[in-house]
């Protein structure tokens, strides 16, 4: 199973930027299988940064818990209407298979076969000898089985239900038994028996086998020939013929198709539920069309590995991916604070420190490897640190992510000062996205002495634009706060140019009267200075949530 590298949820250009560069780092390292990996589609800027480093953007994954896909088999055996026992009973015993999926020419489950429904075919109605006797099948199958050979054919892929006669009694014994029977539904079989072979001819039999290997005399084929009576030469006795042919029957009667199948996409304790409480020996997976994936058991269900990520740019289990709780979460890069939730069953490589950028870390861990970095992942990891620090003007910034981003402009083989200002002016989350959008983009979830709320941050370039849109903005705060079942919500608008913020919330509470920054308008606030999310508002409405508790 591969590692999947994870920033965190509706991730920003840090996040996703060292993601892929820790990603591209352990493939070259400890872990070739590690995978990058995102919970949300990249911002413009970000999707600027990979274009320009010409970079694919990461997987995206919204969810990590296993999904039925995750576990079933793929290698699958099918069969398909129109197959015959003998074929499909030596598929599944050589495969060691108790039922079989059966599928369209297209590839979709149209039903299931176990091998107690496939036995049936042959020893059902056993106290019924004129049913043991009928045979659903076509010529053509019976000389494959048979692995013999026509000397005369006659519609040999015609589906026919036949009834086998042997000629091993006395001539006129089997004259009289035959001439009880249609003579279009009659596959006579016989050996080097002129005798039998005569009047079965006569009688305009459907179908003559001739076993032991011998061969029909030229007379009598000319006879079948003007009586449209196919002649089979077996290679096999007659007791063996008699077994193959009944085994050359079709296995449409006994395909069950009311069976359980499993979205591939169907998480995998959902699908456990359905399979525990279903007696099905298999379960086709199938997509939304009904294409077959794979086959799923109970057995499979036993003992599923668990999904194992790496966790960049967060290490609060409420800011990673969907599942990560269920997952073996292996290492974590993080700058931000230490939160709750996150546990392991062994002790794991943890790296959190107080810089600007999860990027600086991982170029770090570059350098530490005596690797230099290929010029488009270098410039991944300095667009994290110029978003992160808003290039090196932000509180956060430490000598270290100066030095760090020094290193890295010249493997970049990008100016970063054209870069940096580039970078900001694109992408602009009020000019291209909707009220509901730019609260999502850079969105982080806290709890703080029993509140919880979400602080989103966008960086822009003046205030104007925020200006025309400031009331639909709140709308979708309040939206979001209710939807997320918040205390409250907040959006902090940073200009990269002043390195001032405006603060909007979807609701204030009276904590909000000891802020000590003005207030512009409802629930509005110019928090001058303020740019990091991290180091100061979130500090900051922690003192407040905590003053208004202890009064």
């Amino acid at each position: 199973m591969s590692v999947l590298v994870f920033g965190h949820r509706n991730p920003d250009t840090d996040a996703i930027c060292s993601a892929i560069a820790y990603a591209d780092l352990l493939q070259q390292t400890s872990r070739p299988d590690a995978i990058a990996a995102c919970c949300g589609t990249p911002n413009k800027r970000t999707e600027h940064v990979l274009r320009r480093a010409k970079i694919p953007a990461p997987k995206i994954v919204m969810d990590v818990r296993p999904e039925v896909e995750d576990v079933c088999k793929h290698d699958v055996k099918t069969a398909r209407y129109g197959d015959v026992f003998f074929e499909v009973y030596n598929r599944m015993k050589a495969h060691e298979l108790r039922a079989i999926p059966i599928v369209d020419d297209a590839g979709k489950v149209v039903g299931v076969l176990s091998l107690l429904q496939l036995m049936d075919l042959i020893f059902r109605d056993d106290s019924d000898p004129l049913k043991t006797r009928t045979v659903a099948t076509s010529l053509q199958k019976i000389c494959e089985i048979l692995g013999g050979k026509f000397q005369h054919s006659l519609n040999p892929s015609q589906k026919d239900e036949l009834l086998v006669m042997v000629g091993a009694m006395s001539a006129g014994g089997f004259t009289e038994r035959m001439q009880k029977f249609p003579a279009e539904k009659l596959i006579v079989v016989s050996g080097d028996r002129p005798t039998i072979q005569l009047p079965a001819i006569e009688h305009g039999v459907r179908a003559l086998v001739v076993t032991g290997g011998y061969v029909l005399s030229p007379g009598l084929v000319q006879l079948a020939q003007a009586r449209n009576v196919a002649v089979i030469q077996s290679p096999f006795d007659t007791a063996t013929t008699t077994m193959r042919i009944k085994s050359a029957q079709f296995i449409d009667s006994a395909i069950d198709t009311h069976f359980v199948s499993l979205s591939a996409k169907r998480p995998v304790d959902e699908a456990r539920v359905i399979v525990e409480q279903s007696n099905e020996p298999i379960f086709p997976v199938v997509t939304d069309a009904g294409l077959l994936v794979g086959v799923l058991s109970k057995s499979d269900l036993v003992n599923i590995p668990k999904p194992k990520l790496i966790l960049v740019d967060h290490n609060e289990l409420s800011q990673a991916v969907n599942g990560a709780e269920e997952a073996d979460i292996l290492e974590v890069l993080d700058h931000h604070r230490l939160g709750g939730g996150l546990k392991s069953t062994q002790p794991i490589r943890f790296i959190n420190e107080p810089v600007g950028s999860t990027c600086t870390l991982v170029a770090r861990q570059f350098r530490a490897a005596g690797l230099t970095p290929r010029p488009g992942i270098a410039l991944c990891m300095a667009s994290g640190i110029i978003s992160d620090t808003l290039y090196l003007r932000s509180p956060t910034t430490t000598d270290f992510d100066r030095e760090i981003l020094k290193w890295l402009e010249p493997i970049s083989e990008v100016n970063l000062v054209d870069f940096a200002k580039e970078f900001f002016e694109i992408g602009s989350a009020l000019r291209t996205c909707t009220p509901a959008e730019v609260i999502r983009e850079d969105c982080k979830e806290f709890t703080e002495h029993g509140q919880r709320f979400s602080i989103s941050q966008i960086e822009e370039i003046g205030f104007d634009l925020f200006w025309d849109r400031k009331d639909e903005l709140r709308t979708a705060l309040e939206q979001f706060s209710a939807s997320q079942r918040l205390d409250f919500s907040a959006l902090l608008i940073t200009d990269v140019v002043s390195n001032g913020s405006l603060l909007l919330l979807s609701h204030e509470s009276d904590e909000w009267d000891e802020i000590n920054y003005p207030q512009l308008d409802r629930n509005l606030y110019q928090l001058d200075n303020v740019v990091s999310r991290k180091k100061q508002l979130l500090p900051l409405i922690a003192q407040l949530i905590d003053t208004a508790k202890n009064r």
